[in-house]
């Protein structure tokens, strides 16, 4: 395909969602290298350009266990949650606030100057609640509050959401960001939700990259968790879609975040890269 093809090609999905908001959750796993993170970056300032409305959800997983075990602290997970202790929290906080939120930041900076950096804590933005007291302060999503990110994006930015939220006391919680990007999705009304992780998608079959899934409905994916096509972290990663979906985000999408320009080929052509998840 040539590259007028491919313009022609994106312009009806430019027009459809022109001044949509579009919620990408970037993983820790597809925080591969300085490449990978500069071509997503692009990515989200092109999709600005156009006129679509970015909000960016991230993990961290893997660079909070690196600098865990730099710091001689080994961890610890239970059903593949890390327990958090006061210590490993005050980690999170400081590889999550501290250290991936401004690399994406710096990233999108430099292709524009729109992003701006925020945490679940800000203004309020995630209440947490303890999800599981064997796992100390870890946290689950009690409700979302958007209005700094709708502040941000009437200013036209790009918020950059890192997933620490706090109780009414101020207690801080280290949050699954799968889980918050679903619900921060839900809260602003988004027309998609993205997850840009370490494997294409979806897979019918555990293992096999052949059995990728293209689309799908909430209901096919509650059939796949049931019969244990999907497991461990994709867990949380298809609940957050199928809630999403199932509350009026009209669609959900998980796909290589470690593939070149993914998000704009997902979003923009018909085949796409990934797997979509759209009502029935």
């Amino acid at each position: 395909m040539n590259v007028a093809a491919v313009l022609v090609e994106a312009l009806p999905y430019i027009r459809e969602f022109r001044g949509q908001i579009v919620v990408v959750k970037y993983g820790g796993n597809a925080l591969a290298g300085s490449s990978t993170l500069d071509s997503f970056a692009a990515d989200v300032v092109l999709l600005h350009t156009v006129g679509i409305r970015a909000v960016v959800v991230h993990g961290g997983g893997p660079q909070i266990g690196e600098l865990m075990e730099r710091l001689g602290k080994v961890p610890e997970f239970v059903d593949g949650l890390r327990v958090t202790d006061a210590e490993t929290l005050d980690i999170a906080r400081m590889v999550l606030v501290g250290k991936v939120n401004r690399d994406i930041v710096a990233a999108i900076n430099v292709h524009g100057p729109l992003a701006v950096g925020v945490s679940g804590e800000d203004a309020g933005m995630i209440t947490a609640s303890p999800l599981d007291p064997a796992l100390g302060f870890v946290g689950e999503v009690g409700a979302v509050n958007p209005d700094i990110l709708r502040r941000l994006l009437a200013e036209e930015l790009v918020p950059v959401v890192a997933t620490i939220g706090s109780d009414r006391r101020g207690q801080s919680y280290n949050i699954n960001a799968d889980t918050v990007a679903g619900a921060v999705a839900e809260a602003l009304g988004a027309a998609k939700l993205v997850y840009l992780t370490d494997v294409e998608g979806i897979r019918a079959r555990r293992g096999d990259p052949a059995s990728l899934v293209h689309a799908a409905t909430p209901d096919d994916l509650d059939r796949l968790v049931a019969g244990g096509a999907i497991a461990g972290g994709m867990i949380p990663k298809v609940a957050s879609c199928v809630r999403a979906v199932r509350n009026g985000v009209s669609r959900a999408h998980i796909l290589d975040g470690r593939a070149e320009h993914a998000l704009l080929v997902e979003l923009f052509t018909r085949q796409g890269v990934g797997t979509m998840v759209a009502p029935a």
